[in-house]
């Protein structure tokens, strides 16, 4: 057994392990040594507790750290599907309907409104109507339409801005060196991509889960 009993004087201690005294060292040095040598000895670290090596230890948790940098955690890896309906910041739900016209509706309900956001890259996705099957595409020249066919034109770079809203900028397609974006305006109508800019409210949409 191994315990510690402070001495009288500053922060010191005299440690004694099975019986006989060691030398005093300054108490905070025995507890990180000690600390360091119980995680060393320990296997890997359950990601619940993150890298608190006494609340690790406090639970009987097999832990070890490391001293380098984690890699961001990011909600939208390749493969992951959302079913959502985009809900602009000029309250009008982004649709696509079965001619591949796109539009912007009231109705919250409204079939042609429900999405499936499908990643194919980190930061990057490619949108479907679920009642029409259309795939939201962009043009050379910025006007969004449904393609039957999933190609280069249906990526578009998902990026959440400070406001908590969503942007979704074309992939394939710039304007002058300058990203188009998904839009619609005031009276719900899509605008042509080099007309919309980040941080204008019609390029700014919310994924609702769909109800």
């Amino acid at each position: 057994m191994c315990k510690w009993t402070p001495t009288t004087a500053g922060l010191h201690s005299d440690l004694t392990f099975a019986g006989s005294a060691l030398p005093s060292y300054p108490f905070s040095l025995v507890c990180l040594s000690l600390l360091f040598l119980a995680c060393s000895a320990l296997g890997g670290c359950s990601p619940t507790l993150g890298h608190d090596p006494l609340h690790a230890l406090a639970q009987g948790t097999n832990c070890s750290w490391t001293l380098e940098r984690h890699t961001r955690s990011y909600n939208h890896l390749e493969g992951d599907v959302r079913l959502r309906r985009l809900y602009s910041a000029n309250k009008f739900f982004l649709c696509i309907d079965k001619t591949g016209k796109v539009d912007g509706t009231r109705r919250k309900n409204y079939p042609d409104s429900l999405m499936e956001i499908r990643s194919v890259s980190v930061g990057v996705v490619a949108i479907k109507s679920v009642s029409t099957g259309l795939y939201l595409a962009m043009s050379k020249k910025g006007t969004l339409f449904g393609s039957v066919r999933y190609s280069p034109s249906c990526k578009f770079k998902e990026r959440i801005e400070e406001n908590g809203y969503n942007t979704y900028a074309s992939l394939r397609w710039k304007h002058r060196g300058r990203q188009m974006f998904v839009s619609l305006n005031g009276r719900g109508k899509p605008r042509r991509g080099h007309k919309a800019r980040r941080r204008h409210p019609s390029t700014h949409f919310l994924p609702m889960l769909a109800t």
